[in-house]
């Protein structure tokens, strides 16, 4: 009897191996000579460009940190172009769900599929050059008329997949940035775009952490979090999580975020102890590791490959946006809460990135937060001192100079986490209660700088009378190096009008012993949508500490409420094209002593019971004019005439009283 085998013979499977090699050639030869046409200038399987050719010496598909070879580099000027093309186009992307806005990145994805393995390679030149827009194209087919060519724009805060292109022509030196502004951004700033893509990004997770992890408002981003350091830890994949029901995918994700929080030395003990308190919910909640017939895998999988795909690689890459910070405002807010129900204002990143500025942080400073939350100014201060300090003492600065304390667990957890991301597994955070630290035991940490957000309008009655802001800036204040070193301690602070006024006793008390220790260097009154949608008109106040106000200074009151910042509808405050130029005038002015018109800053000696605030010191000084005069007339007579004609002509009769 005759058996035939339906096993493929070595020789079988090398025929296959050498026809797919020679189909994929010719979709090279197509894909190169569509460049040519463009006149874009490219490297085959690597870069002339040593910055991006050693990030691809570490971007093996596999994941094993040895060479990847994407089949073309180019670089039209800021951009940087990585293809990657198969020969069938039933290889062309693999996404999450039909919606094919996201791709999945998991091993087997990047190696098989062509847009996959371009994002791959466009997100370690991301991570690990000075580039910082990278368009990846995702190529297949073997013949020019169904050849199929998919751009991803790429930067540190994610990827957008764009529609279809036919050939490269919008991607010469010519076009290229048309193409940006048109096509990617679509005539909106880029601050703008990668906004509406986070916060649509949020939403999505929002609802998904909601309908499929029945998960509460405040356990969504701790839930995050813990499968955020999961997968950074490289023994760990998506791929392990099968909904097993003995060693649940719930287990799984808790010992990788463990052995990761060990394998990056989180410091001390108690600190790892604590924040894996509050990830013990990954483990205990049995349906989020159960096989969800919706989903077909558990929720913990799903979420744990969206994570993957869309927020891991902005956060790791070290953007200086406080994405996790963004993402717990966006739970809140998509809650239908504003954040002060939960206690939480977060400071928006432009606001932490100007304190860096205001107060000029250095790489040798020491940088405390006493109100860390998600660690939106320590990561401002960290990427600061990095862009300053030679990449010698880069580990020194992640280590040793950023330092925090947060009174709630769950934002202590989350805080930890962002900077752990973020390299920097030994930072100083502390979940402790700062008003009841010692000022003599936190001066010994001689600290330099001191930026804080303290929380709002939590001293309103006498039981809770130790907690208003003024009680948050003298101890901030206090806590700083005390010593003739220079440079002096200077302290940036972000808090609602209503605090530099002085509300009562106690208050103007406050501001008189923080004068007679500390010295006032200003007040910077803000755009009163800073905090969009919470309701807060706040003011930056500047000091600089242990130093004795003296009487004869003159303080800096500015008004920068028209910041160059506007409102956008469903998305919130962005620039305009003027913010640049009104940031630098503030700067100017603060920094450098650049005079300007007293309706934009006034200098004035300063007293205890003195509002702190422009508006306060200013006087307008030009004098009215002739139609000013006579539009104030006219102003005036339309109101005694409504008034007569409303029965209350009487007002306007002398020595005649209005009856009560």
């Amino acid at each position: 009897m005759l058996y035939l085998s339906l096993q493929p013979t070595p020789e079988d499977k090398h025929s296959h191996n050498a026809y797919r090699m020679a189909k994929e050639k010719k979709t090279d030869i197509l894909i190169a000579g569509l460049l040519s046409q463009a006149g874009i200038v490219y490297e085959p399987e690597g870069s002339i460009i040593v910055e991006v050719q050693k990030a691809l010496d570490i971007s093996s598909k596999r994941g094993t940190g040895k060479k990847g070879f994407p089949e073309f580099v180019a670089q039209v000027g800021e951009f940087i172009l990585v293809i990657e093309d198969k020969a069938s186009c039933d290889y062309q992307a693999k996404y999450m769900d039909s919606k094919n806005d996201t791709l999945l990145m998991d091993t087997p994805s990047i190696e098989k599929y062509a847009e996959n393995g371009a994002l791959h390679y466009a997100l370690k030149i991301i991570k690990h050059t000075n580039f910082k827009k990278v368009i990846a194209f995702g190529c297949s087919g073997t013949d020019a008329e169904h050849l199929r060519i998919r751009p991803i724009y790429v930067s540190p805060t994610g990827y957008k997949i764009m529609p279809m292109v036919k050939d490269f022509e919008w991607f010469t030196t010519d076009k290229i940035k048309r193409y940006y502004n048109e096509k990617i951004c679509e005539n909106k700033p880029i601050e703008q775009v990668e906004l509406e893509e986070i916060i649509r990004r949020a939403s999505k997770l929002h609802e998904d952490l909601r309908t499929y992890g029945q998960l509460g408002d405040t356990e969504k981003p701790l839930v995050v979090s813990a499968i955020l350091l999961a997968l950074c830890e490289e023994d760990f994949s998506t791929e392990q999580l099968n909904a097993d029901e003995v060693k649940t995918d719930g287990v799984k994700i808790y010992e990788a975020l463990s052995t990761h929080l060990d394998r990056v030395k989180v410091q001390p003990e108690v600190k790892k102890e604590r924040v894996l308190d509050q990830f013990n919910l990954i483990k205990n909640r049995p349906h989020l590791s159960e096989l969800d017939k919706r989903l077909g895998k558990s929720p913990l999988r799903y979420f744990a490959e969206y994570l993957n795909s869309n927020i891991l690689t902005a956060i790791s890459n070290n953007s200086p946006e406080d994405v996790l910070g963004r993402f717990y405002g966006e739970f809140i807010r998509y809650s239908g809460g504003d954040g002060q129900t939960l206690g939480v204002v977060l400071t928006p990143k432009h606001i932490t990135e100007l304190f860096c500025e205001l107060v000029d942080v250095k790489p040798d400073d020491k940088v405390f937060d006493p109100c860390c939350g998600t660690g939106g100014f320590l990561i401002a201060a960290m990427h600061r001192m990095l862009d300053k300090a030679p990449s010698s003492k880069h580990e020194e600065i992640r280590k040793t100079k950023l330092y925090g304390i947060e009174l709630r667990d769950d934002m202590f957890s989350i805080a930890t986490t962002n900077m752990i991301l973020r390299g920097d597994g030994q930072s100083n955070l502390l979940c402790q209660d700062f008003l009841k630290q010692s000022k003599e035991k936190l001066q010994k940490n001689e600290f330099t700088v001191g930026l804080m957000n303290p929380p709002y309008s939590q001293g309103k009655v006498k039981e809770t009378a130790h907690l208003t802001e003024l009680k948050f800036i003298k101890h901030l204040l206090d806590s700083m190096r005390k010593d003739d070193n220079n440079p002096k301690p200077r302290c940036a602070v972000i808090v609602p009008q209503s605090t530099m006024v002085g509300k009562s006793k106690e208050d103007n008390l406050d501001k008189q012993l923080i004068l007679e220790s500390h010295t006032l260097e200003g007040v910077i009154t803000l755009n009163p949508q800073t905090f969009y949608g919470v309701g807060v008109n706040p003011v930056i106040a500047i000091f600089t500490a242990h130093q004795p106000h003296p009487k004869n200074k003159y303080a800096k009151f500015i008004d920068f409420k028209d910041d160059g910042y506007e409102v956008f509808p469903h998305i919130g405050l962005l620039p305009t094209t003027r913010a640049a130029e009104r940031k630098k005038l503030l700067l100017d002015c603060w920094l450098m002593g650049r005079p300007a018109p007293v309706s934009f800053m006034v200098q004035s000696t300063v007293e205890p019971k003195d509002e702190w605030l422009h508006s306060f010191y200013y006087f307008n000084e030009e004098i009215p004019s002739d139609a000013d005069f006579e539009q104030a007339m006219a102003d005036y007579l339309t109101f005694e005439f409504s008034m007569i004609a409303h029965g209350r002509g009487y007002l306007f009769e002398e020595g005649k009283e209005a009856s009560v």
